[in-house]
């Protein structure tokens, strides 16, 4: 691949990701007032201020400014451009695709909605939510932003290192919900979107960490040579002995480090129960394993993809 495909490429992810968050907030989120933090957030509430003479795109736009201009110093030229990038191509998207979207709702979703004595904004929430993440997700995994609260929480941590980002950007969306409960006269309008707003973190967090969850496990056992060799090869897992001393029995002692995906979990509770009842197991989750048997740790090849 040339460098200059490879330097499209990504513009061409952002602007994918940047239309799945359209047809979220046009479809799902904006016509039923749900306001799930950031600036998309506050642009449909100041939306429904103005009675809807500003759209919703040009208000994220104009927020945004600022927010960059904050976040200059603090992130790469890279970083910016693709932001950027991002920002503008959100707002132009929502609003050039939101009188489409509002005539399939006028045609298809607000009668159904009409003949109902409550529309089920929990269903719009959740969906809008996970829709809104995933395309956000892809924008972000190309090292960029569509703008919003976490250029601005980035430079607080930084003012306030007492406080991680993820905080300072609870923080922010925290208030904008609180906003829009007041501005629309409504906790019920607020709390579906703070639900849209984790449903949200929720997807991008698995779209980038990986949703193939795996367990690692530390054994200590008096056994542990038996178990590791039934491990190697009734699972066909590698294990590592890792060098332990038992401070109340002053007992030095072999742990045992293996990962396993989940549908090998009971085999190897049964092993481990069949040499030693009284061993200790521990499980915790693994989200990504690079490695033999698990994902290729190695860079892909020229049009190779891994998944």
């Amino acid at each position: 691949m040339s460098h200059s495909k490879k330097d499209v490429k990504p513009y061409f992810s952002i602007a994918l990701g940047c239309f799945i968050v359209a047809i979220s907030m046009n479809l799902f989120l904006i016509p039923y007032k749900l306001a799930p933090g950031g600036v998309s957030g506050l642009s449909t509430i100041l939306y429904y201020i103005f009675d809807g003479v500003i759209p919703v795109g040009i208000l994220m736009l104009i927020l945004n400014v600022p927010l960059f201009i904050i976040g200059y110093k603090s992130k790469g030229r890279k970083f910016l451009i693709r932001s950027i990038f991002g920002a503008v191509t959100l707002s132009l998207m929502i609003d050039s695709t939101s009188i489409l979207f509002n005539r399939i709702i006028n045609e298809h979703f607000i009668n159904i909605d009409k003949s109902m004595a409550d529309p089920d904004l929990l269903l719009y929430a959740l969906i809008g939510g996970g829709i809104m993440g995933f395309g956000l997700a892809i924008v972000l995994k190309e090292d960029a932003t569509t703008g919003g609260t976490d250029l601005i929480s980035s430079v607080l941590h930084q003012a306030f290192p007492r406080f991680s980002v993820g905080q300072h950007l609870l923080l922010m969306d925290g208030f904008v919900i609180i906003l829009a409960a007041m501005v629309f006269h409504s906790v019920k309008l607020a709390l579906y979107a703070a639900m849209s707003l984790y449903v949200s973190t929720k997807t991008i967090d698995a779209y980038l960490e990986g949703m193939r969850f795996s367990k690692s496990l530390l054994i200590i056992s008096d056994n542990s040579e038996q178990i590791a060799k039934r491990l190697l090869e009734e699972v066909d897992r590698g294990v590592t002995g890792l060098n332990g001393k038992g401070m109340y029995s002053r007992q030095d002692k072999t742990v045992l480090l293996c990962v396993v995906k989940r549908e090998e979990i009971p085999v190897v509770k049964n092993i481990v129960r069949s040499c030693d009842e009284k061993a200790f197991v521990l499980l915790m989750d693994a989200r990504e394993v690079l490695g033999e048997g698990f994902s290729p740790l190695h860079l892909p090849k020229e049009g190779q993809v891994i998944n």
